[in-house]
């Protein structure tokens, strides 16, 4: 009888603990999720994850690997769902598969903490800051992952909160931002570990080597600030368009009025007058036509508005637009029959010559759907989640060349992003070349009207100024429009405000303009990520994950 009382109370007491690290995990996700735009405690990234780790190296057996990728995937999916709440606005079922997608990195990360990397096994080799660093380096590994595969999604690694703190942000122009993700979990695998084993000289290593870090950063920002560079002026002009999906609620009337409205207004109160005005993606509606020997024309409606604002004077406009592959008909422009259609950038001299970019980075079920032609169903379910018409895909372009601008006699080249692109650093870096740069980015993220989908969008690309030292320009139509330094700041030493467009309140999410200044460095600084990109990481996390599991052979 003893005996089964004994069994009995043993099994209770594994239940329990079973139940406790189920709420550990919960926990870790949604405090990991206060700490990103919608919520803005940043701070909490170096504390979230803390309860889910040790409920991943208090997970033994010979299933604790099947078990640590359970607790991993309930951290992830329960930070998911608050994080991409956002998504909701266009479509409840993309907000629960998105986070569930997003969740199996975390379990992967999961699997491998309390399997391969758990410091508490009594087979572990390492010291404390080894075992966390090993550990670090997987969780990076994990976020590089993410952003690769099904054409990549790397909002909100954690990185992105760490590097809040400007002195620590400047380490992303080593191995990108999600080399700060490394430095997150790092401190926090440290932080775990000393308060079980109470040695309390590893912490002190841990902070020394987040000190040291916060000591470059300190030293890159003084070195960003004393370069010889070029000052450009912007004129960014955003509308507030509501939107429904991808369709715009206003006419193309009110768009185009609005848009010459608000533009002449800003040229007539410039000083110093711009050397370029800036428009948001798919500013102008209907498309440009263009034809391979650099011919085109567009709407009627669009260029009398290209019209009405070169009364203000001279510069040159960068905008969005939808471009279609034209031909020669006589004297006049049609469109190919079976012609390509692209998302594009534009820009146009005060000359009126036109350079295009062309979208290389479409975005899944919003500018293309794989499979659509022999899977059909798909555009039913786009349409009765989007509560709009599939207008069809985009062609990818495929150019990785800069636009060569012409300021005051200065050549700078552009850097072109258009929306999501700004979130994809290994695109940004194909165009990295020498001499002074600036990264262009239009961009609307109207789809997912005022939540943080906006702010959350902007915190991650601002990361692309850090890690390749160029400095940022983004227009939005619902967004953030802004200038960022090679620092990732939107403060200019000259200006007394911060360089986002913001209503009276502070929030972006306002109709207007806002004139900008950026100094674009006729030098830009050495980054080791720029020529490395993300394989210095992949490198890292690929021989911390075999480290780790050379030693492990037990199966999962």
């Amino acid at each position: 009888m003893d005996q089964v009382c004994q069994l009995r109370d043993a099994t209770l007491v594994k239940s329990h603990a079973g139940w406790i690290k189920i709420a550990a995990a919960v926990a870790s996700g949604c405090i990991i999720a206060l700490a990103f735009p919608g919520y803005d405690c940043p701070l909490l990234v170096w504390l979230g994850l803390m309860p889910l780790l040790a409920a991943l190296w208090s997970t033994a057996g010979k299933r604790a690997g099947w078990k640590g990728f359970g607790l991993g995937y309930l951290a992830g999916l329960a930070s998911g769902l608050i994080q991409c709440q956002w998504v909701g606005a266009v479509s409840w079922l993309g907000a629960i598969l998105l986070p569930a997608y997003l969740a199996v990195y975390w379990g992967l990360f999961g699997l491998f903490a309390a399997k391969f990397g758990n410091p508490w096994s009594v087979r572990n080799r390492w010291g404390i800051l080894t075992s966390a660093f090993l550990v670090g380096a997987v969780w990076a590994g994990t976020e590089l992952l993410r952003g690769w595969v099904i054409t990549g999604f790397s909002w909100n690694v954690l990185g992105v909160a760490g590097g809040e703190m400007p002195l620590l942000a400047q380490g992303a122009d080593l191995f990108g931002v999600v080399g700060l993700s490394l430095v997150v979990v790092f401190f926090q695998a440290v932080m775990v570990q000393v308060m079980r084993n109470r040695q309390w000289l590893n912490l002190a290593g841990a902070v020394a080597i987040i000190g040291l870090l916060a000591g470059y950063g300190g030293l890159r920002i003084h070195l960003e600030n004393d370069k010889e560079s070029i000052r450009v002026t912007t004129l960014l002009v955003q509308l507030n368009v509501p939107m429904e999906a991808s369709r715009m609620l206003w006419t193309d009337v009110e768009m185009h009025q609005a848009l010459e409205q608000e533009t002449l207004d800003g040229l007539r109160t410039a000083k110093p007058f711009p050397d370029w005005v800036m428009w948001p993606e798919t500013a102008l509606t209907g498309y440009i036509l263009r034809t391979p020997d650099g011919a085109w024309a567009t709407w009627e409606i669009a260029q009398e508005t290209l019209a009405q604002v070169r009364t203000g004077g001279e510069f040159s406009l960068i905008y969005g637009a939808n471009e279609v592959e034209g031909e020669k008909f006589g004297d006049q422009l049609v469109m190919k029959p079976r012609g390509n259609n692209y998302n594009s950038l534009a820009i146009i001299t005060p000359a009126n010559e036109l350079q295009i970019y062309r979208k290389r980075h479409l975005v899944i079920f919003g500018e293309t759907i794989p499979f659509i032609d022999s899977l059909p169903f798909l555009k039913r379910i786009y349409e009765q989640q989007a509560g709009a018409e599939y207008g069809g895909s985009f062609d990818a372009g495929e150019s990785a060349e800069p636009i060569i601008m012409n300021v005051r006699g200065q050549k700078i080249g552009a850097i072109p992003t258009i929306c999501f692109e700004d979130s994809v650093p290994r695109l940004t870096r194909k165009f990295v070349r020498p001499g002074p740069q600036i990264i262009l980015n239009v961009t609307n993220d109207g789809w997912f009207k005022q939540s943080a989908a906006a702010d959350q969008h902007f915190r991650y690309a601002r990361f692309r100024a850090i890690e390749l030292r160029r400095p940022m320009l983004r227009c939005a139509n619902t967004g953030v429009s802004a200038a960022i330094d090679t620092t990732g700041s939107t403060r200019h030493p000259d200006l007394s405000e911060s360089q986002i467009l913001t209503d009276a309140k502070g929030s972006h999410f306002t109709r207007g303009s806002l004139l900008v200044a950026l100094d674009v460095p006729l030098e830009p600084s050495f980054s080791l990520y720029a020529i490395i990109g993300d394989w210095g990481l992949i490198v890292i996390s690929s021989g911390a994950f075999l480290s780790a599991t050379f030693h492990r052979k037990d199966t999962i």
